[in-house]
């Protein structure tokens, strides 16, 4: 057997993968950089199913606007051809640079309802790249949104795939073209710091396809489609009934930290080690396995779900503080807090002198100026983007005129590091804010704290019977 990189000449050729120009290896750097500081983890699943040449075309969900671009650009080491809306390169500036970075303009129905002939361009384009072995970028949803599913995808893809193959087996230029669903799950579409998974599904074969497209080629588009929306559906947390979404929510937020803890001592598994996205998708399948069988049961638990997020808003209190008041860590555990939050302190209060202004500013820009759930997070992305520099650059020139070269240097250095440890520190306030008000409670109203903790601890038993009942029924479903 010829192994990759071996010199037996019956061994066919590696696909040379395309080269990066300096402009997108400055801009994905770039992006690497911003996409560390504005998120806390960036969960890359089986990248190495994305072949490191020869023609490929991702297929892409797409819940959060010019984030979804960034965060694959960023993890995979070849250059990436979106297809963007050309609605993007009426800005001549921002369509040169669009362009310059491989971007390959589509047209929408929605926003160029009268270029829609002009696509053809699009796709020839996009043939144009497969054919030299490049990678291509498509979100087959067409349009963003902040559901808990993939939607119904367009056709475009699967043409696109198709025709490149029929033209490829007839004769024409290229090799064998890799389909590849992709999977982009964000655990909070709007907190700093949050965390996201990017999940790379297996290859859709284009073969099985192809005898049909020539005889009956709507009917083969339209298979395919189909199989790459399922390739899709397979890596995300997809909800198929919008009606199921909530519950799927609201019990995934109270009941998360449990089947991760009884991973954690079960398994022995790190947090690293535990799939979220897979945990979200069993409560999913097993709120629809009761909805579908005992619908009085799932409609029971909403209900009590409801009413105990409406106790939590009466008394202006979040969850997690019930929880760590039932969860109470070791004495030992608090004690180390305690410490942190000490010597925290002053890294806080310099971090948050330094870095503040140019933290909220961006926030605050993005909730006046983002109209929609999915744009927030790429407005005050492109907002800091602009304001740390600004902010940090000025800061750097000022101490380098008061205090020298040197005093500014370590100052810089200080910046990002500074900046992140007083995040997690104004992170650990908020909790000790939650934490202080249910204490509050406690004292003022006892009855009431006592009645918010019985109805959690009931709740999570009522859940933990549903899970057992699920498994029970199913067997071989897991959590």
């Amino acid at each position: 057997m010829a192994v990759a990189g071996s010199s037996d000449p019956a061994a066919p050729p590696l696909p040379t993968p395309e080269r990066m120009d300096r402009l997108y290896s400055f801009v994905r750097g770039v992006a690497r950089f911003w996409l560390w500081f504005f998120f806390k983890r960036v969960e890359v699943q089986h990248a190495e199913r994305v072949p490191l040449g020869g023609p490929v075309l991702l297929c892409i969900n797409h819940p959060n606007n010019l984030i979804d671009s960034l965060l694959v650009g960023a993890v995979i080491t070849r250059k990436v051809h979106y297809l963007a809306t050309a609605a993007l390169f009426r800005n001549r500036l921002v369509g040169r640079f669009l362009s310059a970075c491989g971007a390959i303009p589509v047209y929408r129905r929605q926003d160029d309802p009268d270029k829609m002939d002009r696509n053809t361009e699009t796709f020839a384009a996009c043939f144009r790249a497969l054919e030299a072995g490049g990678l291509v970028g498509i979100y087959p949803e067409g349009t963003t949104h902040a559901e808990a599913r993939v939607q119904r995808i367009k056709t475009g893809a699967a043409r696109i795939a198709l025709e490149y193959e029929a033209r490829r087996q007839g004769g024409g230029p290229g090799e064998p073209l890799t389909v590849i669903p992709v999977g982009l799950t964000f655990d909070v579409r709007k907190s700093f710091q949050g965390h996201v998974r990017v999940a790379f599904g297996e290859a859709v074969p284009v073969g099985p396809y192809l005898g049909g497209y020539r005889e009956e080629p709507a009917k083969a588009v339209e298979a395919l489609t189909t199989a790459i929306q399922w390739g899709m559906e397979a890596e995300v947390l997809h909800v198929e009934r919008m009606d199921h979404a909530g519950l799927v929510r609201a019990v995934d937020e109270l009941y998360r930290s449990e089947l991760i803890r009884e991973l954690q001592a079960e398994r022995g598994l790190s947090p690293r080690q535990i799939d979220t996205v897979r945990l979200a998708r069993s409560i999913a399948e097993a709120v629809a396995y009761f909805e579908g069988r005992d619908p009085e049961r799932a409609a029971h638990l909403a209900d009590r779900i409801t009413r105990y997020r409406a106790m939590l808003a009466a008394y202006q209190l979040r969850d997690m503080a019930v929880r760590a008041r039932l969860e109470r860590p070791p004495a030992r555990r608090r004690l180390r807090r305690s410490w942190q939050a000490a010597l925290g302190l002053p890294l806080f209060v310099y971090g948050a002198v330094v870095s503040g202004l140019p933290y909220f500013l961006p926030r605050w820009l993005a909730r006046r100026i983002a109209h929609k759930e999915t744009d927030y997070a790429t407005t005050r992305l492109l907002a800091s983007i602009v304001a740390l520099p600004l902010f940090w650059g000025l800061e750097i020139w000022l101490v380098w005129h008061f205090a020298g070269l040197r005093w500014a240097a370590l100052f810089a250095l200080s910046l990002p590091v500074s900046s992140v440890l007083a995040y997690h520190y104004l992170a650990g306030l908020s909790r000790l804010k939650s934490q202080l008000g249910f204490t509050m409670l406690a004292l003022t109203r006892r009855q009431a704290a006592k009645r918010l903790l019985v109805e959690r601890r009931s709740l999570i038993a009522e859940i933990e019977q549903a899970k057992t009942d699920f498994l029970a029924a199913t067997k071989g479903s897991s959590f």
